[in-house]
């Protein structure tokens, strides 16, 4: 069994071409946000309860609507919903790509995340447009990723981040491993008032990529190749410890 998940909500358009791929493969279920959780990272809900509501269309129980984050929903699959744990979790179709630094941001990101610390390995796969989006090579390529990542395996605590470049299949020139870039939104706020007189700010903003490196998942997409970015929870900076343990640090 595959999880199915996203940040983009349980009818997204993303996750259903995602779908209707993988179940050529193998058996799937979506466990997915009731509504859109994009940019919600790697929350989980603690102040109120889940609610989760089975799906069925043509008579088949298809998944599970939860009123929760992405991280939510690979919590509540892998624990209460499914009789044992998935062979994978795959979180996508996202509307948009995940590359460089906004990865942090990403709750499409954070589902694949979360199932590496449930030690079920895990992918991730983003679309790098807004506008007029086409997932049909997107979700022909995790087809074929999905079944090699089963059969190689992956390091604990590692998924694959996966962007694609929203061309046609004809231009895309062919698939890369990278490392995460280095992106960042420029954020602008938009002061506005409502019919009762109170202030209130609406983001916006701009992503800005630095694209100086070739081996970075920014630059990559950018030159029309899929990027397959292993990533990991580890926040640590490991050649950062030896000079730490330098410093005279003490009560």
């Amino acid at each position: 069994m595959i999880v199915l998940s996203n940040d983009d909500g349980f009818n997204a358009e993303g996750l259903r071409v995602l779908r209707r791929e993988m179940m050529k493969v193998a058996e799937v279920v979506i466990v997915a946000p009731e509504t859109e959780q994009s940019a919600m990272g790697h929350a989980i809900t603690l102040t109120q309860p889940l609610k989760v509501r089975e799906v069925v269309e043509n008579g088949e129980l298809i998944g599970y609507a939860v009123n929760g984050t992405p991280a939510d929903c690979v919590k509540i699959a892998t624990t209460v919903l499914l009789d044992q744990p998935p062979e994978m979790v795959v979180s996508g179709i996202n509307l948009g790509g995940n590359l460089g630094t906004c990865a942090i941001y990403s709750g499409t990101v954070s589902a694949a995340t979360e199932a590496t610390i449930m030690e079920i390995p895990a992918i991730a796969v983003s679309l790098n447009t807004f506008e007029n989006p086409d997932f049909s090579f997107a979700g022909e390529f995790t087809r074929k990723l999905a079944p090699l990542v089963l059969e190689k395996g992956l390091p604990q605590g590692v998924a694959l981040n996966v962007n694609v470049p929203a061309v046609p299949r004809s231009e895309i020139k062919g698939v890369t491993v990278t490392r995460q870039g280095r992106s960042r939104v420029v954020e602008t706020f938009d002061k506005r008032v409502d019919p009762r007189n109170n202030t209130y700010y609406w983001m916006a903003g701009e992503m800005r990529f630095d694209e100086a490196d070739e081996d970075t998942d920014c630059r990559r997409v950018s030159n029309n190749y899929v990027s397959v970015t292993p990533i990991h929870f580890d926040l640590t900076s490991h050649r950062t410890i030896a000079k730490l343990k330098d410093w005279d640090i003490s009560l």
